[in-house]
């Protein structure tokens, strides 16, 4: 990547998270996250596919636009064969990350390497697997990321014979959280353990629980930069704190009660991810649907709708014709937001959309952002699904956020 090529990425992304002064504390804050997000924040995504498929109802005719993050989703969506998937973000790691998974569910010489990769994502011989399938298929951008160096010295894709999950701010910021738990004599793992979700919960009250009411996790939690591993920017870090009347210890406490305690193990990879820092082993382990067996070869054959640019939502929605798109998935990105800033998109997103196209999206709170902030002459043009939401939200096996949110344009704006 050139100076300028740097610089652009650099703006993009200090456009999207920066609001305030420099010579402020929330300002430094902001500076800080930004050069954090530059590189590879999220090894997987956390949001749960299977409840994006359902909202979104794709067709084989369907057009949809899609922040990337990991990519995990953006690989699942594929499972639906919808006509085009478009993904955008504003890091350069994360567009790197989508496009390695493209071109090897197009390459490798089939599931058992793609799953050595992408599942495993441990084992040594995984970077011969790139160096021979993989490589050679990269544009020369993503090729010199993997190829690149980290500070220690190794390249990049050597992540993926050391255990890819345990990288990147959320993967460190899990594996703090390990180390955190073990000096309250508490093993996260032990967790994975259990049988039924009433042990489960027996668990997690007797021995992750008092972790959260320790004052040295609240004093530490009271500091947003302690959640920057999230991806939680100052932001999006006050909407957490505000839903819940105990502050932030109040709400991380909910939200990993649900995540232990809320859906069975067998069904939930993100509750391994995030107790046992790797899926579930075996032939019935709960996977992203982009991983089973069953879904490689319709991987494979629809991985060329693919798509991913380091851009904005808004910017690239800019630049496509109107009533283009029938899907949007915009990820947690409008708590990010100034006013300004969701009006813009909410212009281009009802400009762009055919009729009948859905949005998605998530929030650290429950409400919705967009009422009170997004006039009310584009709102208007969109039907809001509250029920539909608040039941679609209730399953989101990645439990972490406040609110799953369903748009349906209307095909006459009220």
């Amino acid at each position: 990547m050139t100076m300028i090529e740097t610089a652009d990425v650099g703006a993009r992304i200090d456009g999207a998270v920066i609001r305030t002064k420099a010579l402020s504390s929330t300002g430094i804050l902001e500076r800080v996250f930004s050069a954090a997000f530059r590189g590879l924040v999220y090894p997987q995504i956390w949001e749960d596919p299977l409840i994006d498929m359902e909202a979104l109802a794709l067709k084989p005719t369907d057009r949809l636009v899609t922040i990337a993050s990991g990519s995990c989703n953006v690989m699942s969506y594929l499972t639906a064969s919808p006509a085009e998937i478009v993904a955008v973000d504003l890091s350069p790691a994360h567009v790197a990350l989508g496009k390695l998974k493209l071109a090897a569910a197009t390459h490798v010489p089939g599931h058992t390497a793609f799953s050595n990769l992408f599942r495993h994502a441990n084992l040594k011989t995984n970077v011969a697997l790139y160096e021979r399938y993989i490589r050679p298929h990269l544009d020369e951008q993503t090729r010199a990321y993997w190829d690149g160096r980290e500070a220690n010295g190794r390249r990049r894709i050597s992540r993926f014979s050391r255990g890819f999950y345990t990288t990147g701010l959320l993967g460190r910021f899990i594996s703090a959280a390990h180390v955190i738990g073990k000096l309250y004599g508490v093993d996260p793992r032990d967790l994975l353990r259990m049988d039924t979700v009433q042990e489960q919960r027996e668990f997690f009250d007797k021995r992750i629980a008092p972790v959260f009411d320790s004052r040295s996790f609240k004093a530490l939690t009271s500091l947003r930069a302690s959640l920057f591993g999230l991806g939680i920017p100052p932001a999006q870090y006050e909407a957490l704190a505000g839903d819940s009347t105990d502050g932030m210890t109040g709400a991380l406490r909910a939200r990993t009660e649900r995540l232990a305690c809320g859906f069975p193990l067998k069904d939930n990879y993100f509750a391994w991810q995030a107790f046992g820092r790797g899926y579930q082993p075996g032939e019935a382990a709960s996977l992203p649907p982009y991983l089973e067996a069953k879904n490689f070869e319709t991987i494979r054959r629809n991985a060329s709708r693919v798509s991913i640019v380091n851009e904005s939502i808004t910017k690239l929605l800019a630049a496509r014709p109107a009533a283009s798109v029938d899907a949007f998935v915009l990820l947690d990105a409008q708590d990010w937001m100034t006013d300004s800033q969701l009006s813009e998109l909410w212009a281009e997103i009802s400009r762009t959309a055919a009729p009948g196209a859905r949005v998605i999206y998530r929030t650290a709170a429950a409400p919705s952002p967009l009422p009170g902030r997004v006039p009310d002459a584009i709102l208007a043009r969109w039907d809001y699904r509250n029920e539909q939401s608040l039941e679609l939200g209730s399953r989101d096996r990645s439990a972490i956020y406040g609110g799953f949110h369903l748009h349906v344009k209307r095909e006459v704006a009220a």
